[in-house]
């Protein structure tokens, strides 16, 4: 596996307003492409909201007055932020990294799978659904799929933002006022961490992905000052 440059890790300790996030995450890209800058992990989390992406559908945004809503800009629908959930922005240039978007993505899922699995959480891909899903079939019971992380990526000039978001213990309730990714088969929902009985600090979250990201990504992550 080839070995790429060390990249930067900032960990934000506060809630980080979405538009803030946007500004500095798209400046940060721009800097990889134009001025050779150092790619960057970075994690955080949000305020309670709720975004679009490109693919969103109106009909999908249940409880539009419940919290603010952002045009993310990224691929996918509706997904919901919040605090309890582990967002990480991933700013890599996809260009150096194989020029391979399929193969970007499904390294975004085999790294949020190789975290899962620090907690004993077999998590996995489905075809035709993004991110990362657990089985919760009860023994005798209908099949029953949730979904612990989403994945929506953009790229420009191959250079990547926006990114992941896990489910470390959110308010669920909070994603009912959209469906989430488009997907309103009762079989599918939505779990965390703390719904599957792992009951684990943020910290102990950002270290089984930061070994995860090394791994997967073949680049030692260098903690930095946060953007925000």
């Amino acid at each position: 596996m080839k070995n790429f440059p060390p990249v930067e890790w900032a960990v934000s300790d506060a809630p980080v307003p979405y538009e803030a996030a946007l500004a500095a995450m798209e400046a940060r890209a721009r800097a990889i492409r134009d001025e050779n800058a150092p790619e960057l992990l970075w994690f955080l989390e949000h305020p309670p909201l709720y975004t679009a992406g490109t693919s969103a559908r109106i009909e999908d945004l249940k409880d539009p007055a419940r919290f603010p809503v952002y045009d993310a800009g990224r691929g996918g629908q509706y997904t919901y932020h919040g605090p309890g959930q582990r967002v990480a922005y991933v700013m890599l240039d996809v260009g150096v990294r194989g020029r391979d978007v399929r193969a970007f993505v499904a390294s975004l899922e085999a790294w949020i799978i190789e975290a899962l699995a620090a907690f004993n959480v077999e998590g996995g891909m489905r075809e035709g659904r993004v991110g990362v899903w657990v089985d919760r079939t009860e023994p005798g019971g209908p099949p029953r799929e949730d979904k612990i992380a989403a994945i929506g990526v953009r790229l420009k000039r191959w250079v990547s933002f926006h990114g992941i978001s896990l489910n470390v213990e959110p308010e669920l309730d909070h994603f009912t006022g959209i469906t989430p990714c488009g997907i309103e088969d009762p079989r599918y929902g939505v779990t965390s961490l703390a719904g599957l009985g792992r009951i684990v600090s943020m910290a102990e979250v950002d270290i089984a992905l930061k070994a995860a990201f090394e791994n997967v990504f073949s680049s030692e992550l260098i903690r930095v000052e946060a953007p925000l």
